[in-house]
């Protein structure tokens, strides 16, 4: 490789790697900030008890390698889907224990605020 194109390789490098890391660090902020504003949104809505079914559970599995590879460390997010009266549906991530504990087809009060998940009581 002769010399004008190693410096021309590295001026592009130098040009990318801002606009990366500005992306990227965009990313995180925009993921904050939606957070951010969901808690917020939730705190103001009431809490709210309707009577609901369980129409669906489901699980997402995250894995996260460290940087050799050896270790792998697994996430498991539970979300079970509630059908209201009127005929909405709503899912919401609930903690493991009450995942185990939830059969579809079970009827009984949905306890909820905006998206926040409060709990569950069978009939």
């Amino acid at each position: 490789m002769d010399f004008y194109k190693m410096i021309n390789m590295f001026s592009i490098i130098s040009f990318l790697f801002p606009i990366f890391f500005m992306l990227i660090f965009g990313l995180i902020m925009f993921r904050i900030i939606k957070g951010i504003g969901q808690w917020r949104s939730n705190n103001k809505q009431p809490i709210l008890n309707v009577e609901a079914e369980v129409v669906g559970k489901r699980t997402h599995v995250s894995k996260q390698h460290n940087n050799n590879g050896a270790h792998v460390h697994t996430s498991t997010t539970y979300y079970v889907t509630f059908q209201v009266q009127s005929g909405d549906r709503m899912e919401f991530v609930v903690p493991s224990k009450e995942y185990g504990m939830l059969v579809e087809g079970d009827r009984g009060n949905l306890i909820f605020q905006g998206t926040r998940y409060h709990g569950f009581h069978r009939e």
